[in-house]
């Protein structure tokens, strides 16, 4: 459990953390690199490219995030743009590997059960999503109503997979519906 007092939907994601070592900075950050009316379903931790840092998936893209005190680092992937997700674990860590515009993003030492719930949250959210939609362009945020209907699938998932509690699932759904 981490306890963070950044904003109510990052704090619900960090509550389901074992361990923030290396990205409570990150936590800290996370609303500087959100979009408006966009928010944090799910956190992780791992490595990408030079350092530790910090996995988000929102309700509009997956992002990492890294901000050291030489280096920072953000690199989003809206879910438009993602073809696959795949993951590969081991007795406590694993690889999450996201497939992205004809690129491959490979996020190490992800702790197992985090990177498992991450990859299987992401495959629903990526199934659920039209094949040879357009795209939009992955520096504007997407409406503050997004698509609706998947919106409501994700959120009964994260529900029925106990991602998220009934209160949270409720509250999330009010502010949804509320979107339109």
């Amino acid at each position: 459990m981490v306890d963070v007092n950044v904003r109510p939907d990052i704090d619900a994601a960090a509550a389901k953390l074992n361990s923030a070592f290396g990205s409570k900075r990150e936590i800290q950050r996370l609303p500087e690199v959100l979009w408006e009316g966009e928010t944090v379903e799910m956190l992780a931790t791992g490595v990408y490219g030079k350092g530790n840092g910090l996995v988000a998936m929102t309700s509009q893209r997956l992002i990492f995030l890294k901000h050291g005190i030489m280096s920072q680092q953000v690199e989003d992937f809206p879910y438009n743009r993602i073809s696959s997700v795949q993951w590969s674990g081991g007795m406590l860590m694993g690889t999450l590997i996201v497939f992205a515009s004809n690129n491959k993003a490979e996020i190490k030492q992800v702790p197992k059960d985090q990177g498992k719930f991450l990859a299987d949250a992401l495959r629903a959210r990526l199934a659920g999503s039209v094949p040879g939609a357009p795209a939009a362009a992955p520096a504007a945020p997407a409406p503050a109503g997004g698509d609706i209907a998947s919106r409501l699938a994700t959120l009964d998932q994260l529900r029925a997979a106990g991602a998220i509690t009934d209160e949270e699932y409720r509250d999330r759904r009010t502010k949804i519906l509320d979107s339109l």
